[in-house]
């Protein structure tokens, strides 16, 4: 079969053990059921959780840091890898495994499309240890598997690609009235640095144009018109979340007075999923259009599925026509707070550019998911072979793209 590229949907449900089923695209009638004991899966979910720089229940921003990037595994190879071996073990299914293994024998790279459940939403599958040297990424392309109700809603209609279209770029916007926990994301962005070189690479497909970097007009009313005939949508800021997934909020340059669902937070109104799905404007129910490829380079901005209902703004996102999405699992640290906490960093060391520079050429290549596995594979064998701090999986595999 010509460009052969066995793909296999792999969902996962929370019940009192965790329910995996899995079908292979070309094999739609042949779904395989499994269930692991809650007892096997939990010690090592529960060991990721303590790794993870997201806060535990109780916890600041600042002491989940310290806790995860001052002594925890992510700081050193050889804890690291046995965390991720154990979660290896406990969650990928030793016949989902062989079938994998098969097509990698026929000299195939299979893409395994993942639907998370609650207590595996933050598992960087990419990172798994599967072998002595290698990730699980090393072989297969992963990709995030958003719900059926999601990528099969009959009103969804997807944005058509255009690679030369334009980049709705909004880079560590101003947020008016925010403390330090809602500042700059970036810090200064030095001339022939990674981040002034992506600006210069996007050119004249950047919109809005003018000052790349720090704005204070990029407002939910400028940005709306220019993502709906877009072809990507690049966000580099703060992303919080609350109660629910709808809530999810993104932080712009909007003031009081603009309009919208969620309530003002000290001085300016943030941007929620549910803004994204219904409108907002008052009175309007009007979806926002999505251009093809979305990027949200903020703090769990893919961090939905750790609700019970699975709606957030990459769901939101989704639905209103992007078909890749690619957002983070877990907090991401700033580069202030990886030289702050980080055990070993030095005071030049900048990881979280080279990060938002590999998304970005991801979205512009053909397929996403496989440009950006490229570089997390890449990360992987780096850290492996040398266990420097500027290749943890802390940042890398921080990442998942969206697939719908």
């Amino acid at each position: 079969m010509v460009n052969f590229r066995p793909t296999v949907q792999v969902k996962i449900v929370d019940a009192d053990a965790l329910y995996y089923s899995w079908r292979w695209e070309h094999e739609l009638g042949a779904i395989e059921n499994i269930l692991a004991p809650a007892d096997a899966i939990q010690p090592a979910l529960d060991a990721l959780a303590l790794a993870l720089p997201t806060p535990l229940p109780g916890e600041s921003v600042d002491e989940a840091l310290k806790r995860s990037l001052t002594d925890g595994p992510f700081t050193d190879r050889a804890r690291e890898t046995e965390l991720m071996s154990a979660l290896a073990r406990a969650l990928i299914p030793y016949k989902l495994a062989m079938e994998l293994n098969a097509y990698l024998e026929k000299g195939l790279r299979p893409h395994v499309r993942i639907q998370p459940s609650l207590s595996t939403s933050q598992v960087p599958w990419e990172a798994l240890h599967v072998d002595e040297g290698e990730r699980f990424v090393t072989n297969a392309d992963v990709s995030v598997l958003p719900p059926a109700t999601v990528r099969n809603a009959p009103e969804r209609l997807v944005s058509e690609w255009n690679p030369s279209g334009n980049v709705v770029a909004v880079l560590d916007p101003r947020v008016p009235g925010a403390g330090a926990d809602l500042g700059s994301v970036l810090g200064p962005i030095a001339e022939g640095s990674q981040m002034a070189g992506l600006v210069d690479r996007l050119g004249g497909r950047r919109v809005p144009d003018g000052q790349a970097f720090r704005r204070n007009d990029t407002t939910r009313d400028m940005i709306e018109p220019m993502l709906a005939d877009a072809a990507r949508f690049l966000y580099v800021g703060h992303v919080t979340t609350s109660q629910n997934g709808l809530d999810a909020r993104l932080h712009l340059s909007c003031g009081p007075a603009t309009t919208g669902r969620a309530a003002v937070v000290r001085g300016h109104r943030p941007l929620t999923a549910a803004d994204l799905v219904l409108g907002h404007r008052p009175g309007v129910t009007a979806e926002w259009r999505m251009p093809n490829r979305v990027a949200l380079i903020a703090c769990e901005s893919g961090g939905e599925a750790r609700f019970a209902e699975p709606v957030g703004l990459v769901a939101a996102a989704i639905h209103g026509g992007a078909q890749y999405v690619t957002a983070t699992r877990w907090t991401l640290p700033t580069d202030a707070g990886i030289r702050r906490f980080l055990t070993g960093a030095t005071e030049e060391m900048s990881l979280i550019p080279e990060a938002i520079v590999a998304v970005d050429e991801a979205h512009d290549a053909e397929d996403p998911v496989a440009a950006l596995n490229d570089w997390q594979r890449r990360k992987a064998a780096r850290w492996e072979a040398e266990g420097r701090l500027e290749d943890s999986p802390i940042i890398w595999s921080a990442f998942a793209t969206t697939y719908g």
